[in-house]
């Protein structure tokens, strides 16, 4: 019984063979463009927000600059070598390795989130703007931009999820192999149909859990936003800063789920292990055993709610700017 499919072959991380190009790039400016011209369509519909094309133009430099910056810091702090770093500060945005360029590898979503928000924020008190209503602007339609950034890291075949026997299971041509002289290695290759020899490493499938992020914290969050919250808040008459919730809150909550079917960073492993088996991260054991990114998640949510309940307590009822 085959219970999983092969990563397609035709799938290639480069547009051009002869170019240094990847889709994975290409993605991400999809993501920003599509988040902009939804920003660009409420500011335009809404009346709510009274912003010229230049100054768009600007809060978007300020957001993507500062999200990439904080993006890659959290990256290199909190899932990397942390006291190497902070040693060696002027490697974090080094983008030489071995005499190859590089770039900066490692993006951390939640230090992106921080990095926009700060932009958004400095944006607003230069142009003494409401940082709420920018916000929550922009937020309406960053979910639907999202997809395209974890249709990038499919593509480029990378942050797959835990090994798993369900049917939606891939295997994933640069994935960890396994020693069968492991008996859950053998068991879930009895389970799958996947033929071996005793002592020999096996790709085992797993969860596509991009496209899983792709669907919930992409696609099925914009629709909420969209459909859903922005008609709730004109019709209860929500204060600026309730959309912002929504979207963090709703990240956080689609995010902490999927993070069970996503392997921790080996070099973390579990932050809270209270489940009664963490000896292998590499499979679900426990709804009790917690990753870092779940963590980063619970504050995302936690924030999310003290927003919320902060800027609708407020009297004031601004409307415009």
């Amino acid at each position: 019984m085959f219970c999983y499919v092969n990563y397609p072959t035709w799938i290639r991380p480069e547009i051009f063979s002869f170019l240094p190009i990847r889709w994975y790039a290409l993605m991400y400016i999809v993501a920003f463009a599509i988040a902009y011209l939804l920003f660009k369509y409420q500011v335009k519909h809404d009346g709510l927000l009274v912003l010229s094309n230049d100054d768009t133009d600007s809060l978007f430099m300020y957001c993507i600059i500062l999200l990439l910056i904080f993006a890659h810091l959290f990256s290199v702090l909190f899932y990397s070598d942390a006291k190497y770093y902070l040693t060696h500060p002027w490697l974090i945005f080094w983008p030489f390795e071995n005499g190859s360029f590089v770039g900066l590898p490692g993006m951390s979503y939640h230090g992106g989130v921080v990095g926009a928000i700060l932009g958004g924020i400095w944006f607003a008190k230069k142009k003494k703007k409401n940082f709420f209503l920018l916000a929550d602007t922009a937020c309406a339609g960053i979910p639907l931009g999202y997809t395209f950034g974890r249709l990038g890291n499919f593509i480029n075949a990378e942050l797959y999820g835990r090994v798993t026997t369900s049917p939606m299971g891939m295997i994933f041509p640069g994935a960890e192999r396994f020693s069968t002289n492991y008996e859950w290695v053998r068991e879930l290759c009895d389970k799958c149909g996947i033929t071996y020899t005793l002592g020999e490493y096996v790709n085992l499938p797993r969860h596509p859990s991009q496209l899983y992020e792709a669907l919930f914290e992409g696609i099925v969050l914009w629709l909420i936003l969209w459909f859903i919250c922005r008609p709730l808040i004109k019709k209860r008459g929500l204060k600026p800063g309730s959309m912002l919730s929504f979207y963090l809150f709703g990240y956080g909550f689609f995010r902490f789920f999927i993070e069970y079917m996503r392997q921790p960073d080996s070099n973390i492993g579990y932050v809270i292990a209270l489940g009664k088996q963490s000896d292998n991260i590499a499979i679900f054991q426990s709804f009790l055993n917690i990753s870092k990114g779940q963590i980063f998640c619970l504050l995302m949510m936690a924030f999310a709610i003290i927003v919320f309940f902060i800027v609708n307590r407020r009297k004031e009822n601004v409307k415009h700017r």
